[in-house]
């Protein structure tokens, strides 16, 4: 029986010969930037005289920042348990990139065994968006994932000075989950470090603030989808004015993913562990998609892949296991260096 990889072989030899790779791959959690596998997959097409247009990618989450441009700012802000804390953030022809875990995160708060999750606060997030207003932002994009919080939004919305300010802008709110407001203790708060009893605590105050969204701002925040993203950030966000949008979707249009696959050969992604979720509004899944609405083949780099996920989806990509192919010591040790010879490896057979 073929194997699936000498079915992406054949496909992609038998279509054309290689001369454009767009590399559009998420982060390595942990180990490598989007920035850094892309720079990884490009240096491995341009070593073999095939030209590779670099695009990281993020689904909304952690990333984000570094996905479109990059920080150029820093603010001082309030982290998610009260502390100061330097949080960058990206102001660019008008637009404000503001990634809500590097003012409000969990890993700012020490993990889950050192966060406090009946007091973990998003202020930190709304400061930059204040910010970004003071600053003159038209458009703010704000990513969220990563977040210490359960507090549905409650600081951020007192850190915004003049909220009536965000009418003025497009605010745009990058999610890739579709969990509503109230469940979101429930789902997302042990992660954070709430006990049974704290989760019920949590629940019965984000109760009680949909009342608050009503009366305030006319919102019933139960019904967005998507509210509960963040602690309920989401849904908060979207009670200003905010506009939630899947993550991976709103970075692709943001990059303009879509004209780079227009004369490409090949798509190379990758992300640090391929399972099932990579393709439940991860970055994975999406360019699998994409690629297969411009009849692209699909080479995903990845850490490490679960294998009944590998298997399932064999027909829409090649999954390359840098654990697999050169162990797990140098895979951590050494990811970039096993990226470019993975990436050399296909690609020079392909060709």
């Amino acid at each position: 029986m073929e194997s699936a990889a000498h079915r992406y072989r054949r496909r992609m030899v038998a279509a054309r010969r290689l001369r454009k790779v767009v590399a559009c791959p998420d982060k390595f959690k942990g180990t490598l930037s989007a920035h850094d596998v892309a720079q990884a997959i490009g240096h491995a097409c341009w070593e073999l005289d095939i030209e590779c247009v670099e695009v990281p990618m993020a689904d909304g989450g952690d990333g984000l920042l570094d996905a479109l441009g990059g920080p150029n700012r820093t603010s001082l802000v309030t982290g998610p348990l009260g502390d100061p804390v330097r949080a960058p953030w990206r102001l660019s022809k008008g637009t404000a990139v503001i990634e809500m875990a590097r003012a409000s995160g969990l890993t700012i708060a020490g993990g889950a065994d050192a966060n406090d999750p009946l007091d973990a606060t998003t202020t930190g997030t709304g400061e930059l968006i204040d910010h970004a207003l003071d600053a003159g932002a038209k458009r703010i994009i704000v990513g969220l994932g990563g977040s210490a919080t359960t507090d549905g939004g409650f600081g951020a919305i007192r850190a915004i000075t003049a909220i009536s300010r965000l009418k003025q802008v497009e605010l745009l709110v990058a999610c890739d989950v579709t969990t509503t407001f109230t469940d979101a203790a429930r789902v997302y708060a042990p992660q954070k470090g709430a006990s049974p009893a704290q989760v019920e605590l949590l629940t019965r105050r984000l109760d009680r603030m949909v009342q608050l969204f009503e009366e305030e701002y006319g919102v019933d925040v139960t019904t967005i989808e998507g509210g509960g993203a963040a602690g309920g950030l989401g849904g908060a966000l979207a009670a200003l004015g905010g506009t939630l949008l899947p993550g991976f979707e709103l970075v692709a249009d943001e990059v303009d993913l879509y004209d780079h696959l227009d004369d490409a050969d090949l798509v190379i992604t990758g992300e640090g562990h391929l399972d099932d979720t990579s393709f439940d509004g991860k970055v994975v899944g999406g360019i699998v998609s994409i690629a297969r609405e411009h009849g692209l083949p699909v080479l995903a780099v990845v850490g490490d892949a679960d294998g009944s996920t590998r298997r399932a989806h064999a027909d829409d990509l090649e999954v390359v296991s840098l654990i697999d192919e050169f162990g797990e010591d140098a895979a951590f040790a050494e990811p970039k260096r096993c990226i470019e010879q993975a990436v050399a490896a296909r690609l020079g057979t392909a060709r």
